[in-house]
């Protein structure tokens, strides 16, 4: 039994999903971003529905839960005063954040990281993309500054080790995740630079630097700037 919560919620037994009502995902959710710790009623009650009265917000979690029939209720562990995730689920968020913090570990060199494109896979997708809640957004930009991290490392192993396909993939992911973001723009342009091709550097340092301008009336750091030293276009101005 898996639960996937990058790209979108999914509950999947072996490889056939399972249809779970809204409320019931929710629940789900909660208990998989906890790991694998007990959760108080209390304290699930009281954050799914916290406008509710505490009677209400009982009354609806007793419902999520009476709603998760048949496989989907073998998901959990229901105790009188607590839920946890059942072992046997496995949560796509934990393995992607172990291998993030892999990537960041510098005790950990390039060469064993064991790297490869499926690698940006694992770190490109948001965390309940579309959730609103107020602790689903806080967990997802929480995993969004990880991944982050992660992707611009990431697209520095693959430089060093020369996968240069794998490092302008990295960057790229982590660009498209925030497009304004100086440190994943930087590991984009060394991407290029890295692999021999200055005139790709150098567009997306001209596309950033516009867009910079027109959103934010900031401009590229000096330290930006460096990175494509000698590459200016006659007539550029940054």
């Amino acid at each position: 039994m898996h639960i996937a919560l990058l790209g979108g919620f999914d509950l999947v037994v072996g490889d056939v999903p399972v249809t779970v009502p809204v409320g019931s995902k929710r629940l789900l959710a909660f208990i998989a971003l906890n790991g694998r710790a007990a959760v108080p009623r209390s304290l699930v009650a009281g954050t799914l529905w916290p406008e509710a009265c505490e009677q209400s917000a009982y009354a609806n979690l007793r419902s999520a839960l009476s709603r998760l029939r048949g496989i989907g209720r073998k998901a959990l562990d229901v105790c009188p005063t607590e839920v946890r995730l059942a072992r046997k689920v496995t949560v796509d968020l934990y393995h992607a954040r172990s291998l993030a913090q892999r990537i960041l570990d510098p005790g950990i060199p390039p060469e064993e990281l064991d790297i490869n494109a499926a690698t940006v896979d694992q770190l490109s997708d948001e965390l309940l993309p579309g959730w609103y809640d107020e602790w689903a957004l806080r967990e997802a930009e929480q995993w969004q500054q990880l991944r982050l991290h992660a992707l611009e490392a990431l697209a520095g192993a693959f430089i060093d080790t020369k996968q240069f396909a794998g490092a302008v993939a990295a960057a790229h992911a982590a660009v498209q995740a925030n497009p304004l973001r100086e440190s994943s723009q930087a590991s984009l342009i060394r991407a290029h630079l890295a692999e021999g091709n200055p005139s790709e550097a150098l567009d997306e340092f001209e596309r950033y630097t516009h867009r910079l301008r027109d959103e934010l009336g900031l401009r590229p750091t000096p330290r930006l700037c460096h990175l494509v030293d000698g590459l200016q276009r006659p007539g550029s101005v940054w």
